[in-house]
């Protein structure tokens, strides 16, 4: 018995893919629930695994094609013996079929293994089962494998490349010069896409201020071990801007707004998006309901949703939606910086690195922790006295963070 196997059914408001990489080659054996082939769309990969055991007859779309809802991608023979009655072909192309990527394990690996991670174990020639797993029940995760690169850098010579000193000797020489066209994935041609949209839809402006990180830095210094204890994940600077941000947003519920056509929809909800740095490209993940979560559980859905960037896991449930975002440009060094509005929604608050810095405190010269904070905003519906009272809202309490607690 023959089965086709298809395009699962795409996400709301996506209406096409693009067919990354087959795990599988006509003729090798297929097992239930093993992944087959990955498609990726605007915002996340998606794995299409076979609906039962059997033999991979007949691939029909190569990698990088572009697909729809519904679309035969292969056909596979069901029954554990099943055997191909004739050559395998890849019918979208009579010329000889590119290579396809080895199966999805990699070397037997017990673990279910995320299309990044099963691309960077692909590009270095690494065998799962070497590589020790930091997720949940083992997983392996993208970092377990950049860990294992870092700590065997020395093996990590591909085969067929030039030694890394005659490599360097070419480069110091100027001997070559060579430019490789690589075109643009699924999400880093929709974040493209939406950035040029934000500036050519919105007034964007932004306004800056600076927040004395003292005690809060002082507050984490003390409780940090304990909430660690307690709640089982770390207590960063994040979830205080998270919190602090929304407390603004109850003030000035305009900032929380969005525009559609000549309409302003006020939201009633606090729906925060994290902008994350991802193999695949930046991401902007949504922690809902944030007025209603404590200080840990904004911390742990921080962790969830940074673990499930990184190792690819991201669903599209975790990144739609959204009515406020907060990017934070200070993990990479970033002192200051204009972020840019993640539409439809109005406004973007940018962290950035804490630096001590020399500040007059009560008329003395004193050292401080501090932080450059900009907001981006839409000036079309937010008129600049709200946008800058919303920032010294965080920043007021930021440098006092009781007022957190008692919702000042």
């Amino acid at each position: 018995m023959t089965i086709e196997i298809k395009v699962p059914q795409l996400p709301e408001s996506v209406t096409d893919a693009t067919l990354v990489a087959w795990h599988k080659k006509p003729g090798e054996s297929v097992s239930r629930d093993e992944n087959l082939v990955d498609l990726e769309t605007d915002k996340v990969v998606l794995e299409v695994p076979a609906p039962a055991n059997g033999t991979l007859l007949e691939i029909k779309i190569e990698d990088g094609t572009t697909v729809t809802s519904g679309e035969v991608l292969a056909i596979i023979e069901e029954g554990e013996g099943a055997e191909v009655a004739a050559a395998p072909v890849i019918a979208a192309s009579e010329s000889a079929a590119p290579e396809m990527t080895e199966p999805a394990d990699r070397g037997g690996s017990s673990h279910k293994l995320s299309p990044a991670v099963r691309r960077l174990l692909d590009e270095h020639d690494l065998d799962a089962t070497i590589v020790i797993g930091s997720g949940k029940d083992g997983r392996i995760t993208k970092s377990d494998v950049m860990d294992y690169l870092k700590s065997h850098s020395d093996e990590n010579v591909a085969p067929g490349d030039p030694a890394p000193e005659l490599a360097a000797v070419a480069a110091s020489s100027g001997a070559v010069r060579s430019e490789q066209r690589v075109p643009m994935t699924r999400l880093r041609a929709r974040i493209a896409e939406r950035m040029v949209e934000a500036q050519h839809t919105a007034a964007m402006l932004t306004t800056f201020n600076e927040i004395d990180l003292t005690k809060v830095k002082s507050l984490r210094a003390r409780y940090k071990e304990t909430f660690e204890k307690e709640h089982g994940v770390r207590l960063g600077f994040m979830s205080f801007f998270v919190i602090a941000a929304v407390e603004a947003l109850k003030k000035f519920p305009v900032v929380n707004a969005s525009v559609e056509g000549n309409d302003v929809i006020y939201h009633d909800y606090f729906d925060i998006g994290i902008a994350v740095s991802s193999p695949r490209g930046l991401m902007v993940p949504v922690l809902r309901d944030v007025d209603q979560l404590s200080f840990a559980e904004v911390e742990a859905d921080i962790a969830r949703l940074g673990g499930k960037a990184r190792d690819g896991s991201m669903g599209m449930e975790d990144l739609t939606g959204g009515t406020f975002t907060i990017t934070n440009g200070g993990v990479f060094g970033s002192l200051m910086s204009t972020p840019i509005l993640n539409p439809p929604q109005s406004a973007i608050l940018g962290m950035h690195t804490i630096q001590d810095r020399p500040m007059a405190v009560n008329g003395e010269i004193a050292i401080r922790p501090m932080m450059y904070v900009a907001l981006t905003y839409d000036h079309r519906i937010i008129d600049g006295s709200d946008a800058v009272q919303f920032l010294v809202s965080i920043k007021n309490s930021l440098e006092d963070p009781g007022r957190l607690l008692l919702q000042l």
